[in-house]
């Protein structure tokens, strides 16, 4: 196997993803038959600046680089063979942000990743005038709020796009995205598959209104569906990626997506009645609808699949980030007693502990918002841990809390999906850091949705397998071959999934904690203005 592996790399008969998360860029290798072959990776993390968050264009092009170099020493190291082209290539990144360049190409403002919410005054007007939800983090949101701030680089603004589709660009010089990334940052008119052509020229006047005369049709990405061509690595985007010279230039690239429908292909979860959780940094729920929502809800996103199929889109900015600084106290505790610990050992420990913890969280209860949550209303996130004289405070009853914690915003929005609108689940799926340790994450997530929950080891590798799976189907798919035949056919067919189904114990006592969650929302409204 070693010695067909290493022919298939150096004849080209594999593809790479390359995934820009929120603290980890990560590339795949896969074979002719999906699986793995060579992993690299490349850990980051955003910064707090002048009230925005942000990642550096320099952290971004170094990252790539030290992401790229260790996938190709795996492969080195694991077939002895040298890592010099690929046959398929694609690039994802968390979705939506601001990134915004001139004629030049310069950058205009440091990007403005997902996490930031200070456009609640343009939220609320596009969605009014739209008739559809413009949440917090779409590039759409981040331009107009601009216009109303009368920021000064808006008169010189050329082009608009994604953290995949800056990258896509500088591999190829084409500047298109994925319609499943593109949706993040405008409306998308699931019948033509392209930009809401209403909706732009309604945005065009309230530009105009507000002072800045642009054509937003002309600032934004050229859409291209999954399986389409959208360009071919450049002798520059080959150096980008390899300084050493050794990537080869004339690789076909998928279309750029974010990391939400990445995350559906990796789960297998692109048809209709099916969806997804992807936990790490942000929690979020896709879920493939069979027809349009009834009202516009603002807990709800539409975006689409990498193929353009409506999707409702449960996005919630924290995740598992108050529970890896935890597990890192943990950790530093452990070192300090002379027992140290590595990191995935403490994860693992203190997860499956939380399986005896109280049902219903015991009394205690726990926010974990780093940044602010506009599912419920926050701007500013500000991490809480609160319990009462009387309540159970243990090592399993403190985690089983943190970790509902974690699920609690998403269940608020599956709440107006499932029961406000009735949309049905056939299959739900898990995947992301958060359900590393089986059983754990995974179980009391169904015990929030009150559904099965599965989990599968191919999706182990995550959005970035997801990428490299797209490139492949570009490259490999049969005439007319729809996306969710690919997967099923060739991806997917006997594939092993673990499923949880919902406890009637755990749906009670998640029942429970989220009545007391709801009810302390307003002690960490306080938070963020006292502390």
């Amino acid at each position: 196997m070693t010695t067909d592996s290493a022919a298939d790399i150096a004849q080209g008969r594999t593809a790479l993803g390359i995934e820009l998360g929120s603290t980890r860029i990560k590339a795949v290798l896969i074979g002719p038959d999906h699986q793995p072959l060579a992993v690299g990776s490349h850990d980051w993390e955003n910064q707090y600046v002048d009230r925005m968050w942000t990642y550096s264009l320099d952290a971004v092009r170094e990252g790539l680089q030290q992401c790229y170099a260790a996938l190709a020493a795996d492969v080195q190291r694991q077939y002895g063979v040298e890592l010099t082209t690929v046959g398929a290539l694609g690039v994802s990144a968390m979705m939506h942000g601001y990134l915004a360049f001139d004629a030049a190409g310069e950058l205009l403002t440091p990007f403005r990743t997902w996490r930031n919410t200070h456009t609640g005054a343009a939220t609320e007007r596009l969605s009014a005038e739209f008739g559809h939800n413009i949440p917090h983090r779409w590039s759409v949101a981040h331009l107009y709020q601009a216009i109303l701030d009368g920021e000064e680089h808006v008169g010189r603004l050329a082009h608009l796009t994604t953290l995949a589709g800056y990258v896509h660009w500088q591999l190829t010089g084409e500047q298109v995205l994925g319609v499943g990334d593109a949706s993040g940052m405008f409306p998308i008119d699931i019948a033509t598959g392209g930009y809401d052509t209403a909706m732009l020229a309604r945005f065009d006047e309230l530009a105009a209104e507000a002072g800045a005369e642009l054509t937003l049709a002309g600032l934004l990405p050229r859409i291209r569906s999954a399986g389409e061509p959208a360009g071919q690595l450049t002798d520059a985007g080959a150096k980008l990626l390899d300084p050493t010279g050794r990537l080869q230039a004339g690789v076909p690239l998928c279309p750029p997506e974010g990391d939400a429908g990445t995350g559906m292909v990796a789960t297998n979860s692109v048809a209709p009645r099916t969806g997804n959780v992807s936990a790490g940094t942000s929690i979020f729920a896709m879920v493939v609808l069979e027809q349009p929502l009834s009202r516009v809800h603002p807990e709800l996103d539409l975006v689409t699949t990498p193929a353009g199929d409506l999707v409702a889109m449960v996005h919630c900015n924290n995740g598992a980030s108050e529970l890896n600084a935890w597990a890192g106290l943990f950790t530093e505790f452990a070192k300090a007693i002379g027992a140290p610990s590595d990191p995935s050992t403490v994860f693992e420990t203190l997860f499956t502990a939380a399986l005896a913890g109280a049902p219903d969280g015991g009394g205690l209860m726990a926010y974990n918002y780093l940044s602010g949550e506009p599912i419920t209303g926050l701007e500013e996130g500000r991490p809480l841990f609160l319990r009462s004289p009387g309540s159970r405070f243990d090592l399993a009853t403190f985690m089983r809390t943190h970790l509902f914690a974690a699920l609690a915003t998403l269940r608020i929005g599956m709440d107006v999906l499932q029961k406000d609108e009735g949309v049905g689940l056939d299959a739900m799926f898990a995947h992301g850091g958060l359900f590393k340790t089986r059983g754990v994450a995974q179980k009391f997530l169904a015990a929030a949705i009150d559904a099965p929950v599965s989990v599968g080891d191919v999706a182990a590798e995550g959005g970035a397998w997801g990428i490299a799976v797209l490139a492949a189907y570009l490259r490999d798919r049969t005439a007319g071959q729809s996306l969710t035949g690919y997967l099923a056919d060739r991806v997917f067919q006997g594939a092993a999934l673990q499923t949880e189904t919902p406890a009637a114990d755990d749906v009670a006592g998640f029942e429970a904690f989220i009545g007391r969650y709801r009810a302390g929302l307003p002690v960490e409204e306080a938070a963020t203005r006292h502390l």
